[in-house]
């Protein structure tokens, strides 16, 4: 192999490099969090309504900050009301979508899984999967919770693929009772 092609080998392999690191860069893999974990790994879970959400841009990236009124603690400490942040979301004439982020519209309640972060604001633990939303059935009145996870694809290590699983069309009663049931195994 000539000089020549040795360097147009190098430079077709650098931009095949260059590609994939793009590819990967914008890529979105979550790992499944067990039930447990969640709970392991959130410094408080509560039952929240959203009230708004605010969309900026900052050092070139799009972020999302949406306030929720706390209705109910389970676990840790929360103020009155709480700044949730995550990544993606519309600015002006911009759309950034980050997978497994979840979506928040006003006056909906669900139960998020929360991490402390510097400042006053809160991440969801594992994003989707530590979002459970409420759902009221008009006839009966009865209130049922899903996990977000339970639609997206997510890394399963023990199976080494991609698989849709979570908590789907739990009641109320029911999810409290396992989440205190999980709590109180953590402080035993």
């Amino acid at each position: 192999m000539s000089y020549k092609d040795r360097r147009r080998f190098l430079w077709v392999l650098f931009l095949i490099g260059l590609a994939l690191i793009a590819i990967v860069a914008q890529a979105t893999t979550l790992v499944r969090l067990r039930f447990q974990d969640l709970v392991h790994y959130s410094y408080s879970i509560a039952r929240v309504r959203c009230v708004h959400t605010d969309t900026r841009m900052e050092n070139g990236e799009i972020w999302t900050d949406t306030s929720f009124r706390v209705l109910a603690h389970n676990k840790g400490y929360l103020p009155e009301e709480i700044v949730v942040r995550q990544p993606g979301g519309k600015f002006q004439h911009l759309h950034s979508h980050v997978d497994g982020t979840p979506e928040f519209r006003p006056g909906e309640e669900v139960y998020l899984f929360l991490s402390a972060h510097p400042g006053g604001q809160y991440l969801i633990v594992g994003w989707a999967q530590g979002t459970f939303r409420i759902h009221r059935d008009l006839r009966s009145g009865g209130e049922a919770v899903t996990q977000d996870s339970a639609e997206t694809p997510v890394f399963d290590p023990a199976s080494n693929s991609f698989t849709k699983a979570g908590v789907r069309n739990l009641s109320v009663d029911a999810f409290e009772q396992r989440l205190h049931r999980e709590i109180s195994r953590e402080t035993e």
